[in-house]
């Protein structure tokens, strides 16, 4: 079937929401994913599979253990409070989650079968898929859909989700309609909620109603493999899940060790002991133009955010913050710190990943001369000295050397405070945490498939993660209309207005967008990941010699 009868066939399948995402795919300006993305947040999860659009993926042969090389744990293993990347790894062998942002194929229908939402966005019903069992043989039921919901928005539970989900969902908004069926009343309207409820949202793992916090004991989940053994600070092993709703996974095992340093875990692939491992630039010049292994990579919007305090000297005034953006090299630092593997950004959250974002917003380039000229008229023409705090972690350190050379080509003396990454983090909350609370700093944001949580989180007045103290009513209300927003034409009407804002204020810079990658044995196929540290192992085969 051509692309013109294919949308053809799909164009009726819903209403005029539907109809625009589906003129904007025939016309070039929306990929394949993100049409299956409206597709899913109007519940139409089955019409991809039914047009041919959905690229199902072969099997290939089963059996064999998958080995896989993963940092330590920061913590015991829980999803409720989970944060770091090796045991998010861990948890996707067992846990899984309503929805799935498949990096390929956008929003794909786990435990719920499907949702949809009242007229103003404000309410969302899912039903649940039938048959599916907890590892222990009990089956799943809307109670401990609700329950786990319940447990992520509850302040005195220890959720790392309470961020996510502040202004969205309170407690009390997960609500039981049937044995199969999950109603949320949310905070207000919000058209994207669907990815809330995804894996995008890593500690949304469904567990059982009666959850006790002790998930390393048994790991009971609903997920294509079950627990063998787990060993603390050394790593765990899983087999197949034979009892598992879907397809049965293709591996016999799935065995993971964990390491304290990562040079370690690239010389265990080089000796043939690992077939997966995280990837960082470092690690990619060890392995780079060896066929004995391959680079995978998905897009992102992961990206590091330099925020600038908006209430206090010398970031008061907006020409200041404007003039330290403008002395940014963007494709310099996509070129040379990151390989090539990133997008540039334009100082606000709307990655070019995101359908919503609007491209006719003009990117900000380097412009030393404009600097100069904003720091004279603001009252400092010889430029000045400021502090940047940040965290010893991935690439941040190297970029933070390449701002303060950048900076200084306008005048401005940048001081480099490079922190361990607890101490820069501290407590977490405002007062307390250097990350919340310097002048000028650089955080790591990580992976999410629509910019809502970046942009409530961030910047809005109230947000969790505000570290630039922006306070704006403009902005936040312009958030509002953003979540009310049904159709992507709607929605990017808004986001212009939001980016146009964010490049005038400047309470922020985000000078990139990160790939998300895996360094990979040539020896398997099927390894899947998403840009959020999920690590897809069920449909892994091994190539035969």
């Amino acid at each position: 079937m051509t692309k013109s009868r294919d949308i053809d066939a799909v164009r009726n399948l819903s209403g005029d929401i539907w109809n625009v995402a589906v003129d904007e795919y025939q016309g070039g300006f929306l990929k394949r994913r993100d049409l299956l993305k409206y597709a899913a947040l109007l519940g139409l999860t089955g019409f991809a599979a039914v047009q041919g659009l959905g690229g199902a993926r072969a099997a290939g042969a089963g059996g064999g253990t998958v080995r896989v090389g993963l940092g330590q744990p920061t913590k015991a293993i829980d999803p409720v409070s989970v944060t770091d990347p090796a045991s998010i790894g861990v948890i996707s062998q067992v846990g899984e989650y309503l929805i799935l942002d498949d990096p390929k194929d956008g929003l794909q229908p786990k435990l719920a079968l499907s949702w949809e939402a009242n007229e103003t966005a404000s309410r969302w019903t899912f039903k649940l898929r039938p048959g599916v069992k907890f590892h222990n043989g009990r089956a799943v039921t809307a109670r401990d859909v609700v329950a786990s919901f319940e447990r992520l928005v509850d302040p005195a539970s220890g959720s790392s989700a309470l961020s996510a989900y502040k202004g969205i969902l309170s407690k009390g908004g997960a609500k039981l309609v049937d044995d199969e069926t999950v109603a949320f009343d949310l905070d207000g309207p919000n058209s994207n909620f669907p990815f809330y409820v995804s894996s995008d949202v890593y500690n949304a793992v469904i567990l059982p109603a009666d959850y006790a916090g002790d998930f390393e004991k048994t790991f009971n989940g609903t997920g294509p493999f079950k627990l063998e053994s787990f060993r603390p600070k050394q790593g765990a092993s899983f087999v197949r899940n034979e009892d598992y709703w879907g397809d049965k996974a293709l591996p016999d095992r799935v065995e993971i060790k964990f390491f304290d340093d990562e040079q370690a875990q690239v010389l265990a692939l080089q000796a043939g002991q690992l077939d997966v491992i995280p990837s960082t630039t470092r690690l990619e010049l060890a392995i780079e133009g060896n066929p004995n292994f391959k680079l995978l990579s998905v897009q992102a919007s992961s990206h590091d955010q330099v925020h600038l305090r908006t209430d206090q000297a010398p970031f008061t005034d907006k020409r200041i913050r404007r003039a330290l953006a403008l002395t940014i090299d963007r494709e310099a630092v996509v070129k040379g710190l990151l390989k090539g593997r990133a997008i540039v950004g334009n100082d606000t959250p709307f990655a070019p990943i995101f359908p919503s974002a609007d491209p006719s917003v003009p990117q900000r380039k380097q412009d030393i001369a404009e600097a100069k000229r904003l720091l004279g008229e603001a009252g400092v023409p010889n430029g000045f000295e400021v502090t940047l705090t940040t965290e010893r972690a991935y690439d941040i350190p190297d970029y933070a050397v390449i701002i303060q050379n950048f900076a200084r080509k306008a005048g401005i003396d940048v001081k480099l405070n490079v922190l361990p990454q607890d101490a820069y983090y501290g407590s977490a909350t405002f007062g307390s945490s250097p990350w919340l609370d310097s002048v000028l700093g650089i955080t790591d944001y990580g992976h999410r498939g629509t910019p809502d949580i970046f942009l409530n989180a961030t910047l809005k007045s109230s947000g969790a993660w505000n570290a630039a103290h922006f306070n704006n009513p403009a902005y936040d209300a312009l958030l509002l209309d953003y979540s009310k927003a049904r159709d992507l034409q709607a929605q990017r009407l808004v986001a212009g207005k939001i980016q146009t804002l964010l490049l005038d204020e400047t309470p922020a810079i985000i000078s990139y967008f990160s790939q998300y990658s895996r360094i990979v044995s040539s020896k398997v196929e099927g390894v899947r990941f998403t840009a959020i540290s999920h690590l897809l192992l069920d449909r892994v085969s091994f190539v035969q010699a």
